[in-house]
């Protein structure tokens, strides 16, 4: 039976130097429990204790601050 040797791509000792590395950018991006927790806090506590009969209408502009504070750390909600 004759054997076949796969043909893999190589990256140069160059190109490998200046990749960033996955671990490094997980490293450099906050998680998303650790940012935000002041609007996050408010937006909880205006949906947990509004007394209008919708809540996420009472609280629109609350939950819109929590958004834009999210998406400015690339995170999508």
């Amino acid at each position: 039976m004759a054997s076949q040797a796969a043909s893999m791509p190589s990256i140069s000792p160059a190109a490998a130097q200046t990749a960033p590395s996955v671990d490094a950018l997980a490293a450099s991006k906050p998680k998303p429990c650790c940012v935000c927790k002041d609007e996050k806090a408010k937006r909880d506590e205006c949906m947990l204790f509004s007394s209008a009969a919708d809540a996420q209408k009472d609280c629109q502009p609350t939950i819109d601050l929590y958004k834009t504070c999210m998406a400015g750390f690339g995170f999508k909600i």
